[in-house]
Formats: C-alpha cells, structure tokens, sequence
C-alpha cells in the first residue's frame, strides 16, 4: 500500500493526504499536537531552500535566456515578450484580487507570527530593493534583495558571454543541485502538508473555506481573460492573426497542458504545431518555445499577484501603491524562477510570503487548491509561448498569415 501511495504522482500524493489530513483534524483533534512536529519540519526545510534555490536558479534562469550578440533578432524580441507579459499577467490577477478581495474579513490566520516586512514608500522601496551587502541579504534571508543581485548577476554573466563559461557553468550546477535538493524536500511534502492541514482543520471557519473558494474563483477568471481575450488580442494586432484560427491551432496544445498540467509535456506538441502548422522556421520557434518553456509563466504570474492581495487581507496586511509594485514585480521574477522546481507553485508561494515578511502558515492552505488552479496555469503558460513565436516570427516577416487565416 504505501509502495503504491509513493509510486503516485505527486499531486496525488498531496490531495489523499490533504484529505487524510482533515479527516484527522476534524474527527481526532486529539492527535494533531503529536504530529504537529511533522508540519513544523517541512515548514523549516522550505526556509532552508529559499536563498540558495532563488539565488542560482535565477542566475542560471537569465544565463539561459543566450548570448545577447549571437541572438540578438530573435533573442531580444522574445525576451522582450515574456517579461512584458508576465508583469502584465502579475498587475491582472493583482487587479482582480483587489476587485473580489480573496480573505477579506476573515481573523482565522491573524494569531500566526509573521516576520518583519520591509515598509515601502514610493521611492524608499527601490532602495530597499538594492541589497549593501549581499552576504548579510543571505543571513538574514532577505529574498528581494538577493532576487535583484541574482538578476544583476545574471545579466552581467549573460552580456561577458565566453568569458565567463566556466563560471556560468558551475552556477548551472549549484542550480540543478538546489532543484534536486527541492525534489527531495517536495517528497516528503505529503507528510508535512497532512500535519498541517490536520492542525488547521482545528479551528479554520466556514468564513475561511468561503475565501478560499473566493481565491480559487479569482484565479480562474483572471487566467481565463489571459487565455482567450489578453493573448489572443495580443497575436491579432502584433501579428494579424484571426482569434477563431488561432484557437483552431491552439486548442491541442491547450487540451494536453490542461490534461497534464506539465509544460514540459506540451513542448512537443508546440513544436510540432508551430512547424507543421504555423509554418514558422525552426530558427526561430526552436529557439522560442524552449525558453519560453523554461522561462515565461503567465500562469505562475497570475497567480502570484492573487495570492498577494490573498495574503495580505488574511494577515491584516495594508495593500499600498508600493507593496502593488513590489507584488507586480515578484510576481514577474518568481514566475522566471519557478521553471523546473518540482511543486513549483507550493515552493514559490513560499518565498513571496517570505519575501514580504509574511508567515508560512497559509502554504497548506495553497498546497490543498494549486491542483485545481494550477490547470489554468499551465495552459496560459504554454499558449503565452506559442503567442509570442507567432508574434516574434511576424516581427521578423517569417509568418505566412495569410496561410494561417485561410
């Protein structure tokens, strides 16, 4: 039995122990102190991930986005694309949480002990922004300031190019060891998440499970105005194509991602389509769609800007100008950096709670919804790849539209 229960996919592990969990927490409240040790444990390895996984899987994130000399046509356009339209996908799900207001009113998580946030005006949060000393940013976990040096870093390393190979090298090393170290950190995530929905199933409120449902309705809506209006209108006026032709060569790839919910799995299919279909040159969708697979997450972006204002109203947080800015624009970075971490939307919800100073308590809470959020995710991902080759491939008069509209 438990051989078989390990041999799940991961999701599935999480969902029977979320359930298994809460029936714990409800029906033997009793045991929840005995295992609450357990939850305890799996919230201290996700601290312990944070810096050093931020750190090197964005350095290696940029480094991987090419050399800036050779890729300069395709390259800049693409890169261009995936960071526009993922801020842009962070301020929307932003704005859709601010019009719904997911976890407004209700006191379930306000005991929790949060750490300290950075308090930001217009112009101090910049500042706060730009780490001093990039050792004592890693001490103290300060994960803006070391997303902002690993940024930096990375571009440096990107624009010396050969020179630095060696060293781009060992930093794509130290990044698969933290991945590494995060897979096996999410495998026992079952455990840990069992413990702590058990404890909160404890005393969560029929208030609570109604913002929840509140949250999940929010992420929904905002990746479903990406996936059919934003990213359509985009590929009609940037590059000429029907919004009824695009969906005709867009729904295998949509069908398999929201089946799979692994953009890794959908690539092939991608690039088929974008070949046998769209007609755009191998130079360019092979170079496109790969990184965008590795790179650009407007699903991940949504996202994270709707479990910003999700957070901040269970934690009595104020949403100012300045925290929507520093939301925007984690929202970008984190969406960069959750390429290849297994359980990227658990780890990642992670570190946007650490870095605006927010407790962990509300992961299990994420751990239990991200199977039925992360559906629209993945396909606003995938389709948002295909969107900007097709619209990158216009740019550069290599698309046959008049072949794609008949």
């Amino acid at each position: 039995m438990l051989k078989k229960l390990t041999s799940m996919a991961l999701w599935k592990q999480i969902l029977i122990c979320i359930v298994l969990g809460a029936i714990v927490g409800i029906w033997a409240p009793g045991v929840v102190p005995r295992i609450k040790f357990l939850g305890d444990i799996f919230l201290r390895l996700l601290k312990m991930l944070i810096a050093p996984l931020v750190l090197f899987t964005l350095i290696s994130g940029v480094c991987k986005m090419g050399d800036i000399k050779h890729l300069y046509t395709v390259g800049i356009r693409i890169v261009a694309f995936y960071l526009i339209t993922s801020a842009l996908a962070a301020a929307l799900g932003l704005v859709f949480a601010l019009f719904t207001q997911p976890g407004k009113g209700v006191t379930d998580l306000l005991t929790s002990q949060s750490g300290k946030a950075v308090q930001y005006d217009f112009i101090g949060n910049m500042v706060q922004w730009i780490p001093d000393n990039i050792f004592n940013a890693l001490t103290t976990g300060n994960t803006l300031q070391i997303i902002v040096f690993a940024l930096f870093t990375g571009v440096v390393l990107l624009l010396l190019g050969d020179q630095c190979a060696d060293l781009i090298h060992l930093v794509d090393k130290a990044a698969d060891v933290m991945l590494k170290m995060t897979d096996l950190v999410m495998k026992y995530s079952p455990i840990g998440i069992f413990a702590l929905v058990a404890g909160m199933m404890t005393h969560l409120s029929g208030a609570m499970l109604k913002q929840v449902l509140n949250f999940i309705l929010t992420d929904w809506a905002a990746c479903l105005v990406i996936l059919f209006i934003f990213q359509p209108l985009l590929v009609k006026f940037l590059a000429g194509i029907k919004p009824l032709k695009y969906f005709k060569h867009m729904s295998p790839i949509m069908i398999v991602a929201a089946s799979t919910t692994s953009s890794a799995a959908t690539l092939p299919l991608e690039l088929k389509i974008a070949d046998e279909d769209l007609g755009i040159p191998e130079n360019i969708y092979g170079f496109c769609l790969p990184l965008g697979n590795t790179c650009n997450m407007n699903g991940m972006a949504c996202a994270i800007g709707v479990i910003s204002v999700f957070a901040s109203n269970l934690f009595g947080r104020p949403i100012t100008l300045g925290s929507c800015i520093e939301f925007i624009f984690l929202g970008l970075v984190l969406s960069v950096g959750a390429a290849g971490v297994k359980g990227a939307g658990i780890v990642m919800s992670s570190v946007l709670l650490q870095t605006v100073g927010m407790p962990l308590t509300l992961v299990p809470i994420l751990a239990a919804v991200w199977p039925i959020i992360d559906i629209c995710h993945t396909t606003c991902n995938v389709s948002g790849d295909v969107a900007g080759t097709i619209i990158v491939a216009k740019s550069l008069n290599e698309l046959d539209v008049d072949r794609i509209n008949q």
